[in-house]
């Protein structure tokens, strides 16, 4: 992994910029012995902002930049001149990221869409001039307004992929096959657990232009929903997708209690996942004959569609394409 260009967590220490101080200055010129209050009021410090930006995937770029500091406001001055405001500290991230306070654990907020801006840490507000002081009773105030402190902490950055449909399984169920197979991805494949360290996503053609999108999720462990096998960092990628595809493969020795397992796993993490759609298919198909498939049928879940597919032969492939994109289509 410490290799990887894919990074989804990163813990971040931010500091807003202060607001400057106002100006208590009294107007003076050539013909004006006691002119009155012109203090003008101090700059706004900048803000530190997250903005979605849509052809980002990673927070590798955040991985090594562990101190933020925003500029502070300038302060006001004479002749009603109010102090510039701090520049804005801008951090592009991918969608899906989710911000929290990482002292307490509260989400502070979530980006999503392209574009969308939302302030992480806000800066300090300017200090009042004098001039703002004044009134009938009070016509040369002799004072004026320091500048708000800025605001500081460390922050942590979560990713959580956005795609339409999120591949759910054990290690080595052949999610990374089958999104290599329907899509033009290129992850890692080989014939041991665990060959996926990190979500891949691709994009599956359908009819006339169609198109949704796959997460190939790194597969889960019973327990998972504790941290075994690192799979607080895998389910968290679940959330954001629109449906679940489970993979079981035919050879597995239980698959009904594989389904389970998984389903379990959902449920301890965050129930909601459970009020996804989702569909089953049974992978490398190849491996077991019709007779076998009739005996696998009478154990699959009744609810859900339930498929047999092979990547390697293609069988099955059309009719899965044409089941995820009804299921995501249907109202």
């Amino acid at each position: 992994m410490a290799d990887s260009n894919f990074i989804d967590y990163v813990k971040i220490f931010c500091h807003s910029g202060s607001g400057g101080s106002g100006s208590m200055h009294l107007h003076r010129a050539k013909y004006v012995a006691k002119g009155g209050p012109d203090g003008g009021d101090g700059g706004r410090g900048g803000h530190i902002i997250l903005r979605g930006n849509a052809q980002m995937w990673t927070l590798i770029h955040l991985k090594y930049k562990k101190h933020i500091k925003a500029e502070d406001g300038g302060a006001g001055s004479g002749e009603l001149r109010h102090g510039k405001n701090g520049e804005d500290i801008i951090l592009q991230v991918p969608l899906g990221t989710v911000a929290k306070d990482a002292e307490t654990g509260e989400v502070l907020c979530e980006v999503i869409e392209d574009g969308q801006e939302e302030i992480l840490c806000r800066g300090g507000r300017g200090g009042k001039g004098n001039d703002f002081f004044k009134s009938a009773t009070n016509q040369t105030p002799r004072y004026a307004q320091p500048g708000e402190e800025g605001t500081e902490g460390w922050f942590i950055l979560e990713l959580k992929i956005l795609a339409d449909v999120g591949l759910v399984g054990f290690p080595n169920a052949g999610k990374s096959t089958l999104l290599s197979v329907v899509s033009a991805a290129k992850p890692k494949i080989a014939d041991y657990a665990f060959t996926t360290l990190e979500p891949n996503l691709g994009i599956v053609n359908y009819y006339d232009d169609k198109s949704f999108v796959i997460a190939d999720i790194p597969g889960i462990i019973e327990g998972a929903h504790e941290g075994k096998g690192l799979g607080l960092r895998f389910l968290r990628h679940i959330e954001r997708n629109s449906m679940l595809l489970f993979m079981i493969p035919a050879d597995s020795d239980d698959i009904a209690a594989e389904y389970k397992i998984l389903l379990r796993e959902l449920k301890l993490y965050n129930p909601e996942l459970l009020d996804k759609q989702r569909v089953l298919a049974i992978t490398k198909s190849d491996l077991v004959d019709e007779e076998l498939r009739k005996e696998i049928r009478r154990h699959l879940p009744r609810k859900i569609p339930c498929l047999f597919i092979c990547s390697l032969t293609g069988e099955g492939i059309p009719q899965l394409k044409d089941t995820l994109w009804n299921t995501l289509n249907a109202e």
